[in-house]
């Protein structure tokens, strides 16, 4: 049996880094990792090609070498993966389509062959034995959750490493909060189920055999979902193993706000390999974060809290949310001036989405507030329900937002200031390679000499020089910089049709709200 695993497109986004990542001969940020799984669920002497369409072009041969096409996707790969699905249907191929997209919205896919649905651990082992017998259904899923501890290794030789910025690892799925935005729990439950240490040891191991010496990151929703498995299991494991390596790896996860609390964790994940943590902050308004249930954000004086996560040697990447309904004008100047005083360098700012399944979702669907799907990216300048603020207003406030965090000027003012009150870890050494040296290079053109605002570009390389870890970090945030700001500019001329093109039909609407047709 000859299986063809593909993974859609993913559009030009705050997170793709695609600009960024030309400054580095990179193609994608991260390799599908549900994917590498599932192909090691797969049997043994079958025949498994990946085409990741990031990295290189879904040809029409690879598509007629394959007797079953399988395919992944999260909602923002949805325009893709529905050009994908028509050109393998076209060519008479049956298609097994899985992952967040298909598990939200499955009465879009009744044209599909076989929906594979939920954690593919329970699930595709379903599908495989109703195959082999002949009698395979047209959907399958479950509401069990997988025992991770059961999960195989991925199958990293069907990837082209050089390819991508980082690799890619999963501790645990879950999350103990319940934030109403948020579809991490109706997908992954609120239990933090892990895999095991010896997993992981085996996963870092099989990383490092490849030959790779660079950024993981563990792609978990919560790092810190279990904090104390992560204290006293699964951090002193990696720090063993990572001084045995010396250090080949650095790591970056996502975790709550509640990391500030505990100053033996965030001292064990520097002292494993940690440098970077993404935390949803979503919004400085107490009211706001009442109103989304974002409780563990409650009551805390959060500048503060990321101040001391940064000073503890992790750098903090930002999510922040505009237009809830608590939200009024005074919000805007608000969250500028959090982010520039927390020297937050990346800061995400989305505009409040509800997606399928969420308790935001079905308030909003009970007030009769939701307009169209959403589009799983919430910086896209789009917003699926009526605001309280009103839309314009809304997006005036979300476009003075970006402009002005992401001008030269604020930008490297955040820049500076994070340095200077980051604590480098020890583990942390200078070690440039030839891949650093050619996007300084670029850097220096693109940014120093096209780009408006180089003067600050300059001013921050010369201030940086006292520090040659320093100069590493501050030309690695100049290019995500760039990349931001082109992303920002071509929302400029997206904003003007903001409301003039629904995201679906009135047909995969009606499916999205689950109204009668």
């Amino acid at each position: 049996m000859n299986v063809l695993l593909v993974n859609p497109q993913v559009p030009d986004t705050f997170w793709s880094l695609k600009n960024a990542l030309k400054f580095v001969s990179k193609k994608a940020i991260l390799p599908p990792m549900g994917l590498l799984t599932i192909a090691s669920l797969l049997p043994k002497d079958w025949s498994v090609r990946l085409v990741d369409t990031a990295v290189s072009p879904l040809r029409d041969r690879d598509i007629q070498w394959a007797d079953l096409v399988f395919l992944t996707a999260m909602f923002i790969q949805k325009k893709s993966a529905d050009q994908i699905i028509a050109r393998c249907q076209q060519q008479g191929k049956k298609v097994i389509a899985g992952g967040p997209l298909f598990t939200s919205l499955p009465e879009l896919y009744t044209h599909v062959d076989h929906l594979v649905l939920k954690e593919g651990e329970i699930t595709l082992p379903m599908f495989l034995e109703d195959l082999q017998n002949g009698t395979p259904r047209k959907i399958y899923t479950t509401h069990n959750r997988a025992d991770l501890q059961s999960t195989p290794l991925p199958r990293w030789d069907l990837v082209k490493m050089k390819k991508y910025g980082a690799m890619g690892i999963q501790y645990s799925r879950g999350c103990p909060f319940d934030c109403d935005f948020c579809d991490v729990t109706t997908l992954f439950g609120h239990q933090i189920r892990t895999k095991s240490i010896d997993q992981i040891l085996a996963e870092l191991d099989h990383i490092y055999a490849t030959g790779w010496r660079r950024e993981v990151f563990f792609i978990d929703d919560n790092f810190i979902g279990n904090k104390k498995r992560v204290k006293t299991q699964l951090l002193p494991a990696i720090i063993q193993w990572m001084e045995a390596k010396r250090y080949p790896f650095t790591f970056n996860t996502q975790a709550s706000i509640d990391l500030a609390d505990d100053e033996e964790l965030m001292n064990l994940m520097v002292k494993a390999g940690f440098d970077c943590v993404f935390i949803g902050i979503e919004t400085p308004n107490q009211a706001s974060l009442t109103e989304c249930s974002k409780l563990q954000n409650r009551g805390r004086d959060l500048l503060a809290c990321v101040q001391k996560i940064q000073r503890f040697g992790l750098q903090v990447q930002g999510g922040f949310i505009l237009g809830f309904d608590h939200d009024d004008p005074s919000i805007f100047d608000t969250v500028i001036q959090f982010i520039q005083h927390s020297s937050i360098v990346t800061a995400m700012v989305g505009l409040l989405n509800a997606p399928r399944g969420t308790k935001l979702f079905q308030r909003l669907m009970k007030e009769q507030r939701l307009l169209k799907a959403s589009t799983g990216d919430n910086t896209d300048c789009t917003i699926n329900f009526i605001p309280k603020m009103g839309e314009d207003n809304l997006i005036r406030g979300y476009q003075k937002v970006l402009q002005t965090i992401y001008s030269q000027h604020h930008y490297c003012q955040r820049i500076k200031s994070f340095l200077e009150n980051y604590r480098l870890p020890p583990s942390k050494k200078f070690r440039p390679n030839l891949s650093d040296l050619r996007a300084f290079l670029k850097s220096l053109w693109h940014i120093g000499v096209l780009s408006r605002g180089r003067t600050y570009y300059w001013k921050l390389l010369l201030w940086s020089l006292q520090n040659p870890y320093y100069l590493q970090m501050a030309v690695r945030f100049s290019i995500y910089g760039y990349h931001f700001r082109k992303i920002f500019k071509n929302l400029q001329r997206q904003i003007q049709q903001t409301t003039a093109n629904p995201a679906m039909d009135g047909s995969e609407l009606n499916a999205v709200l689950s109204l009668p047709k």
